[in-house]
């Protein structure tokens, strides 16, 4: 057969029909094949635009491949609309606006293609097509790999994506592919890539590596599940989830990331089963927003490379970790927030270099059946609202066993603290907690340390061989008969063997101070009645305006936010005056719009415009409710409007703070019951203008989309106040009044070593301004106290400095 022509095995319904003809072009050997023939390709270039429209098989020579070139001008080098097998051929595309290989139609069957292309997309499958492919290849630094679009499907089988301009593998408008034991690598943008409702990809047993994107993407309602694969050696997050998106990963290797191993936003929804997460930069798991929730299942999270938590959870998200392994991480697990949650069981939580369970700013986490070995704290609650229950966990090899510090209040329940180097409980500045039935075996100190009159609730509680002895209450004594101080019931210690238990029931216990190691280290009880609850004291008389603006003027920054509220308090205030001196007032809308990052102060300031109202006699009460999208959007029809109105009510005579509102609105609401929010809102901000002060808040870009497809909702608001990010600066005095306010100093180059490290401190998604340097500080903290809790004999500079060398490692 000569170069360049094409032979076509002709096939009837008898093999006595079968005939063989040649023909110069591609395209007349097309037009001449039937539906079951053969077109065996001669090796050459061809710069023809292929359209295979019958069930034909296409082929190059056997033992040539890449011996056939399609490589047109420009346009689709091959379309494919029918049921086809196209076999070893080389595609070749130049047009940027156009696919290299176009699937549109059919279940057609292509093997041992390889598309080499500057294209828009290798190989792009849509509509109803249904393709197999087998061993191909692709190789397109311009575009995608791999594009399936608009509600097509099809099987991938040991197919590579050798380079990517975009991503690797894009699935978008409802398509459905599946991958087998593929390999995606070197992309510029995302390995996988899954976006759309009704979209959904499923992977298994492949590969995505030295990815400059996110290694797996899942985005806006897309779907995917993942089985036995790798991801690894990518430039950003390893999977990333965002606005309603499912992922399940099972037996997946997650590796070698220098951000984020998994990140999960805006009610996205991640199973993860018998998968390793190791080697990661920033959080192993991070988790975000109301609505978003991690299952994980017999998981291993370890060895990591940065300075951040393993599993971050924040601003009202969920996570659960049943019969997983975290280990060899400098944090364990981080929840904060309000609403955020937490629910370890049956787990493992090891070799942490500073806090394993750290729970703050309002957040729950509850731990059953769990271990938690070797950490510089096995559980730390840190401040008020802040709790949950840790319940038949042990914690061994600790500094500190569980702390309990400013208003947090936890239960821990049948919990054995073994061997901590420092006190087996440790509760201070107002902290709470209730520990029943839990024992304190070979503390290096204290058992229970109790200090600042903390109101802790001991019941049958034991220690035994604790250094400096069972129990130690600290500066609460002279006020236990005021309800002060800790409330102990039937504890023990292994040093008041002898201390016989009354036979009347306590129902209140005397705390006092104690030597250590003396029989009287277990407090002794008394059965006298409980002293009558103290008359409450009349609230303290609101502060006026002027105070108010005071603390607001002491906020860190934000000059540009105080000139927008002194100016609207002025305003408020003169049209009071003219009202009270007879003369017409200009009317001023209350109702505002906060814009900006996260961390930038916009509830604390809402808290305070608040507070400047009621002073100025505008609301009655001045309180702040804060609500996100899942207190107001219900789950029906009729129940949303029912939660929005019952959030107004409960901010009637103050402020209504509605954070990331623009989530009510999304870009592709459908039957998205937010509107039903929307509306409910702007009515009652009619109907009762003057009982309750609106304020929504979020993303600047995204705010500003939320009010423009609003309108009824952006007449409704006076200006929009913007919140810049801090500077360096601002950060720096963040962590100078935290320091202050904790009693620590700051060594001689530590201001201008953190200055140098907030300016080059990564700003990405996962900044949190304010928050960020409270984080800095904390870590500083911890750091500190790690290398101070080595000195024999510490002098007080020791245990107040703070140092360069204490600042968190930047990656």
């Amino acid at each position: 057969m000569a170069q360049g022509t094409v032979q076509v095995t002709h096939t009837g319904t008898s093999r006595w029909r079968r005939r063989t003809g040649e023909y110069a072009s591609l395209a007349a050997a097309l037009e001449a094949a039937a539906d079951g023939d053969v077109l065996t390709v001669a090796p050459g270039t061809y710069r023809e635009n292929l359209v295979l429209q019958r069930a034909v098989t296409l082929r190059g020579p056997e033992g040539s491949p890449g011996s056939v070139r399609i490589a047109p001008v420009d346009g689709v080098p091959l379309t494919v609309r029918a049921s086809a097998v196209v076999q070893d051929l080389h595609v070749e595309g130049q047009d940027a606006a156009a696919p290299a290989v176009l699937v549109e139609e059919g279940t057609p069957e292509l093997r041992d293609v390889r598309v080499v292309t500057r294209s828009a997309a290798g190989i792009e499958v849509r509509g109803s097509a249904r393709p197999t492919v087998r061993r191909c290849a692709v190789d397109n630094p311009a575009g995608i790999g791999i594009a399936v679009l608009d509600g097509a499907g099809g099987v991938f089988e040991e197919c590579e994506v050798v380079a990517a301009g975009q991503a690797g593998v894009a699935v978008r408008g409802g398509a459905h592919p599946r991958l087998e034991r593929c390999r995606v690598h070197h992309t510029s943008g995302s390995g996988l890539s899954a976006t759309g409702e009704n979209s959904a990809l499923e992977a298994v047993g492949c590969e995505i590596y030295e990815v400059r994107g996110s290694g797996v993407q899942i985005t806006g309602r897309a779907t995917a599940h993942l089985t036995d694969c790798d991801v690894h050696r990518t430039t950003a997050d390893g999977v990333t989830l965002d606005t309603d998106a499912v992922l399940t990963l099972a037996d997946c290797r997650i590796h070698d990331i220098p951000e984020n191993a998994v990140d999960l936003r805006s009610r996205s929804v991640l199973t993860l089963t018998r998968t390793t997460v190791r080697q990661f930069g920033r959080n192993g798991l991070s988790v975000w927003d109301p609505g978003t929730r991690v299952d994980a299942n017999q998981c291993e999270i370890f060895d990591s490379t940065g300075d951040y938590p393993a599993v971050w959870v924040s601003d009202g998200a969920t996570v659960v970790l049943d019969s997983c392994r975290v280990h060899d991480v400098p944090d364990a697990l981080f929840v904060l927030d309000r609403g955020s949650r937490a629910d370890v069981v049956d787990s493992d939580l090891s070799q942490v270099r500073n806090t394993a369970v750290s729970v703050s700013d309002g957040a729950t986490a509850q731990l059953d059946d769990c271990r938690i070995r070797d950490a510089a704290t096995g559980a730390w609650f840190r401040d008020h609202g802040s709790g949950g229950t840790l319940s038949n966990c042990t914690v061994d090899g600790t500094q500190t066993g569980v702390i309990v510090t400013k208003g947090a209040d936890p239960t821990v329940e049948r919990c054995t603290i073994d061997s901590p180097a420092e006190a087996g409980v440790y509760v201070s500045a107002g902290g709470r907690g209730s520990f029943q039935n839990c024992r304190v075996t070979g503390s290096g100190g204290y058992g229970f340390h109790v200090i600042d009159g903390s109101r802790t609730t001991l019941r049958k509680c034991r220690t035994e061989r604790c250094a400096r002895g069972g129990y130690e209450f600290a500066d609460s004594g002279a006020d236990a008969a005021s309800g002060a101080g800790p409330l102990v019931e039937d504890c023990t210690s292994d040093e008041s063997a002898g201390l016989r238990a009354p036979t009347a029931p306590a129902t209140a216990v005397q705390t006092v101070s104690h030597s250590p190691g003396l029989l009287g280290a277990v407090p002794g009880q008394r059965t006298e009645p409980e002293p009558p609850a103290p008359v409450a004291e009349p609230e303290q008389p609101a502060r006026t305006s002027k105070d108010v603006l005071g603390e607001l003027d002491a906020l860190v920054g934000l000059d540009s936010v105080k000139r927008e509220v002194r100016a609207l308090t002025d305003m408020i205030e003169v049209g009071r005056r003219r009202q009270q001196a007879g003369l017409k007032a200009a009317s001023v809308k209350r109702h505002l719009v906060f814009t900006g990052s996260p961390g930038t102060g916009k509830t604390t300031v809402a808290r305070l415009y608040g507070e400047i109202l009621a002073s100025l006699g505008v609301l009655e009460k001045g309180h702040l409710v804060e609500v996100s999208r899942v207190d107001l959007v219900g789950e029906h029809i009729g129940s949303t409007a029912i939660r929005t109105q019952e959030a107004f009510e409960k901010a009637r005579g103050g402020v209504l703070f509605i954070d990331e509102a623009y989530a009510l609105s999304p870009e592709d609401a459908g039957r998205d019951f937010g509107k039903e929010a929307i509306d409910t809102l702007v009515k009652l901000m009619e109907d009762h203008r003057d009982a309750v002060v609106v304020i929504v808040a979020g993303y600047t870009a995204e705010m500003e989309r939320f009010l423009s497809v609003n309108p009824g909702v952006a007449s409704r608001f006076s200006r929009t106040i913007t919140f810049s990010d801090y500077g360096p600066e601002d950060l720096l005095r963040i962590v100078e009044q935290q320091a202050e306010e904790h009693e620590y100093r700051l060594a001689p180059g530590t201001s201008e070593a953190l200055r140098k490290y907030f300016t080059v401190l990564p700003k990405g998604p996962a900044f949190g301004n304010g928050r960020t340097a409270r984080q800095t500080f904390e870590a500083m903290v911890e750091r500190h106290a790690s290398r101070v809790a080595q000195l024999p004999e510490p002098s007080t500079d020791d245990l107040t400095l703070l140092y360069a060398e204490d600042l968190p490692e930047l990656l």
